[in-house]
């Protein structure tokens, strides 16, 4: 990791430590955006949608203000076959994209209880539960104590979370958590893309044997 003068902001506040990507692959994930910004701390990317869709921008939040200097360095460097624009944001930018999304999310004002659409719903209705649920979208600093908070209304052991985590040893975003029984794991669905931090969870039915593969793979 990249290690700041602790003179870099005298006399002036630091910046808040977020860049704007632009450019990136639409199957872009949360992994292949910490690949590109190897060896600086990722604490969240937001992938921003427009009109359902996802637009090929992100807003990427960093440990520390000094990373931003070295990310910006990362500008029309490649991912792929694509070359990766990169700026420096600023908060209300970064919060501004993080109300969009939960408004887009929910169908409408985030003030408002707007029910998801019915397709989105049934799909995942339709799963039968077997007691294992799979989490995407977590932060990549989050860790057991923010899903047990999250699932807070639920009683399991913290043995019976699985962050997932890739084969270079960086986290994925994903997450799975044992409930004691299928019952438990359906009522748990009710958090589905409900909010950790600065994210919203999606939540999907899932299995043993998934977590295994998911396990044996490095997914």
């Amino acid at each position: 990791m990249y290690n700041a003068s602790p003179y870099a902001y005298i006399g002036q506040p630091p910046p808040f430590p977020v860049v704007r990507v632009r450019g990136l692959p639409f199957d872009c994930s949360e992994s292949d955006v910490a690949e590109f910004f190897h060896g600086l701390d990722i604490v969240d990317v937001l992938f921003v949608h427009k009109n359902g869709r996802f637009s090929g921008e992100a807003f990427c939040l960093l440990g520390y203000p000094f990373q931003v200097d070295f990310a910006v360095q990362r500008n029309r460097q490649n991912m792929g076959r694509r070359y990766i624009e990169v700026y420096r944001s600023k908060r209300h930018g970064y919060y501004k994209a993080i109300a969009n999304e939960f408004s887009d999310v929910c169908g409408g004002s985030p003030h408002q209880n707007i029910p998801r659409e019915k397709s989105y719903n049934e799909g995942k209705d339709s799963v039968e539960h077997t007691g294992v649920l799979r989490l995407r979208g977590l932060p990549f600093s989050a860790g057991n104590d923010d899903v047990m908070d999250f699932f807070k209304d639920f009683a399991f052991s913290e043995d019976s979370i699985h962050i997932m985590f890739s084969l270079e040893g960086r986290p994925t975003g994903e997450a799975f958590v044992e409930f004691a029984s299928a019952e438990e794991s359906k009522a748990a669905m009710a958090k589905d893309r409900m909010t950790l931090g600065s994210r919203y969870i999606e939540l999907f039915p899932s299995s043993l044997e998934e977590l295994d593969e998911a396990v044996l793979s490095g997914w």
